[in-house]
């Protein structure tokens, strides 16, 4: 089906759906399945050659994985999609199917941890070159890239630090120089930004974040050129990262109300933004929902909402941090993202725990820092609990909320 006039909402529902099922049922089952059998060879011989469309082994391809890749692919009007095991599996087999010894590496500092940890510690190590420029200054990033680069390596709005980044300047860089862009979509979505559109050559997503959106299930995708996508799944199916048939199920059930959510939580967030940001308590507030975020204009013109994702610092040591996120009684503090349940957490438990407090302050992530995913809950019962937990840091820390 040409879903090409359909709106996202209803693309998410029915993307990869549209045929019939066994014995007729309307959800996609879950075939958990290791192998499929055929009866004639030579029909065999073609799925497994690729000549014709099939399953062989769930390693490779699976037919519940595949409804998800469909819906992924679709909603990010891509040429091909693959999916993996878990959302650094998606960003990890990404840049070794693509970089080699020699290669070079473009990419900013406020990466999520897990990405940065690859680019200082792993990459590296296989004499791949990675250049990390200030995040926002597209200028030096755009010297860096016209030196000579294989690949430009973006994430837009960052984690945690919620930095933006203009994806279709630097993907007009990157081509000039003959790079392949490479973009982590995971907090904005397909509702909210479409990398592909913007210049992008290959979009990835932590599918356990938002697209699954209920914490219970992980999952990685990638989607893009056609070319590129078919070489990261070579490399993944011999690397074995594969997604299996149970969370893709759950993260394609996850899918069908991914508008809805994203609806929400881009209004709630920058409700709650904005509440924060006249508090006294607290020291700043990064969202680029904000009109007083550095990058509100880029935001504004390549991404039709904010995201359900934002960051804090409060006035104080961190103590009052600890004091503060302690005395919420309506979140999670758990190091994930994207769930119809707030999460919260600062980076050194939660998106850069892998790297140590030298290398957070390396790549500028402050220890005070606050992750804040906003959840559906109602909320002026969010906002009601954040001063209630504000109050009680202003009841226990009266000298440091004035630092």
């Amino acid at each position: 089906m040409d879903f090409s006039k359909q709106k996202k909402g209803t693309t998410a529902i029915w993307a990869g759906e549209t045929d019939s099922f066994y014995q007729g049922a309307t959800t996609a089952p879950i075939v958990n399945s290791v192998a499929f059998s055929y009866h004639d060879l030579d029909e065999w011989y073609d799925v497994a050659t690729g000549k014709s469309s099939g399953h062989i082994y769930s390693r490779n391809t699976n037919p519940t994985v595949h409804v998800l890749e469909e819906k992924i692919r679709i909603l990010e009007s891509a040429e091909a999609a693959t999916s993996f095991a878990t959302g650094m599996g998606a960003i990890s087999n990404t840049l070794f199917s693509l970089l080699g010894p020699g290669k070079r590496v473009v990419s900013i500092k406020d990466t999520y941890g897990g990405t940065s940890r690859l680019f200082l510690d792993f990459l590296p190590a296989y004499q791949i070159s990675v250049t990390l420029c200030e995040t926002g200054n597209h200028e030096a990033m755009e010297a860096e890239i016209a030196k000579g680069c294989d690949l430009v390596y973006l994430e837009t709005p960052t984690n945690p630090t919620l930095k933006v980044v203009d994806l279709k300047r630097l993907a007009e860089a990157a081509k000039k120089a003959g790079a392949i862009v490479v973009v982590d979509n995971t907090f904005a979505t397909p509702i909210n930004q479409n990398p592909l559109k913007l210049g992008a050559d290959l979009v990835l997503h932590s599918a356990t974040k938002f697209l699954c959106g209920h914490s219970d299930a992980m999952g990685g995708v990638l989607c893009g050129k056609k070319e590129l996508v078919e070489k990261v799944f070579r490399f993944r199916e011999i690397n074995g990262a594969s997604l299996q048939a149970e969370p893709a199920y759950l993260i394609a059930r996850g899918m069908k109300t991914l508008e809805l959510r994203i609806e929400r939580q881009n209004a709630s967030a920058l409700k709650i933004a904005r509440h924060l940001k006249a508090h006294p308590s607290v020291a700043d507030v990064f969202y680029p929902g904000l009109e007083s975020h550095p990058g509100h204009e880029i935001a504004a013109a390549q991404m039709s909402g904010f995201g359900g994702v934002l960051s804090f610092s409060l006035k104080g040591s961190y103590d009052t941090v600890k004091t503060f996120l302690t005395s919420l009684k309506f979140v999670h503090l758990a190091a994930s993202l994207g769930s119809v349940s707030t999460l919260a957490g600062p980076p050194r438990t939660t998106s850069h725990v892998e790297l140590t407090e030298a290398q957070r302050a390396q790549l500028g992530i402050p220890e005070s820092l606050i992750r804040y995913s906003v959840g559906i809950e109602n909320v002026e019962d969010l906002m009601a609990d954040l001063d209630q937990a504000l109050a009680a840091v202003e009841a226990a820390h009266p000298v440091e909320k004035t630092v």
